[in-house]
């Protein structure tokens, strides 16, 4: 057996100062440090790591990425860190990045697809092994087709990339059943007695808005109710306080004994703006959320929204983005699940006169 050398060089440690402490060739440091699929005996491989831990090693992720192709990173884009919606998905997709020795980076993009294109850009240049594009298209992008080359180059030169939202390009998605899950939120409200809706969410130009929207009307239409307003404003909880402000303001709740936000972070801005307008959430008008972010449980009322299991949501698009299997065009729907609390009380008895 070779006799352990110490280190001689200055400055960071290599992958050279690593073998030659353990008394191994490179080849076999590259391949315990590199995670190779070609085996390393047990003991070697332990030398390998505790002189690594000794010099404080640290692989060099650009060497990587020109000897591979891809670096071993998982760059994740959403619209906004503040909603917990995209918070829980993006703990998802960590967990998920950990089991496959993956460092993730996200980039926030601010529902600009702009700076959604420049972010992918400026991303491509690290040569990540994955992308994961987060948070709703935009229908009418004039930055779709650039974004989608991206994408594209992307997988050519090795990586890979999903979308948690439609899939678009034939690239493969993972998404929440928005359609479906409206559907079954507007039946059970319209089940419960309510019968007229306004509904205060996002920009009709996303595609997440406009699923929801119509399966809330296709859903309260069935039970013989109806959206009798949308108010539009941005897609989180203070768009949700300022729509509802415009209502009270003319007048735009008289006629409605339900609002259905468009997620539930607008659910909260709403239900805090019915308050300031002097309105009891629950009592005076129900509301209603999606998503059934954590703390849609803990707010007073509590809120009746569309449970989807996010993490895991953000779980399946990452084994999807750094997994072996081929994924080409798969499209995973997640079902969803009505969770109806007190902010959506039964109006039945009321308005039969039951005790």
């Amino acid at each position: 057996m070779r006799k352990p050398r110490t280190r001689a060089t200055r400055g960071a440690p290599t992958l050279a100062d690593v073998a030659a402490r353990a008394g191994v060739s490179p080849a076999t440091a590259s391949r315990v440090l590199h995670q190779s699929t070609r085996r390393v005996g047990p003991q070697h491989r332990e030398r390998v790591l505790r002189a690594a831990r000794e010099l404080d090693y640290r692989p060099d992720l650009s060497a990587q990425a020109i000897a591979r192709g891809t670096a071993p990173v998982l760059a994740l884009l959403v619209s906004t860190i503040d909603d917990p919606y995209f918070s829980a998905i993006a703990e998802g997709v960590a967990r998920s990045a950990q089991r496959h020795g993956v460092i993730v980076t996200v980039a926030v993009t601010g529902r600009d697809t702009a700076r959604e294109l420049t972010s992918l850009r400026t991303i491509r240049g690290q040569r990540p092994r994955a992308v994961v594009v987060g948070g709703s298209r935009t229908v009418g992008s004039p930055h779709g087709e650039a974004l989608l080359a991206e994408l594209r180059a992307l997988c050519a030169g090795g990586g890979r990339a999903v979308f948690i939202g439609r899939p678009a390009g034939g690239l493969p998605a993972v998404r929440p059943a928005n359609l479906d899950g409206a559907r079954a939120l507007g039946a059970a409200v319209a089940g419960l007695g309510h019968r007229r809706a306004v509904v205060v969410t996002g920009s009709g130009r996303l595609e997440t808005v406009r699923e929801r929207t119509d399966g809330l009307r296709e859903g309260l239409a069935a039970g013989g109710g109806r959206v009798v307003a949308v108010e539009r404003d941005a897609f989180d909880r203070g768009g949700g306080y300022r729509a509802t402000r415009r209502l009270l303001a003319r007048g735009g709740l008289a006629a409605a004994d339900v609002l259905c936000a468009g997620n539930d972070f607008m659910a909260v801005g709403a239900m805090t703006a019915l308050r300031d307008g002097g309105l009891r959430p629950g009592q005076d008008i129900a509301v209603t959320g999606f998503n059934d972010i954590e703390t849609a449980a803990d707010v007073t009322p509590r809120l009746t929204t569309v449970h989807f299991p996010l993490g895991a949501i953000g779980g399946r698009a990452a084994e999807l983005a750094l997994g072996g299997g081929a994924v080409e065009g798969e499209d995973v729907l997640v079902p969803g699940q009505v969770r109806l609390r007190d902010s959506c009380p039964d109006l039945r008895n009321r308005r039969t006169g039951a005790p």
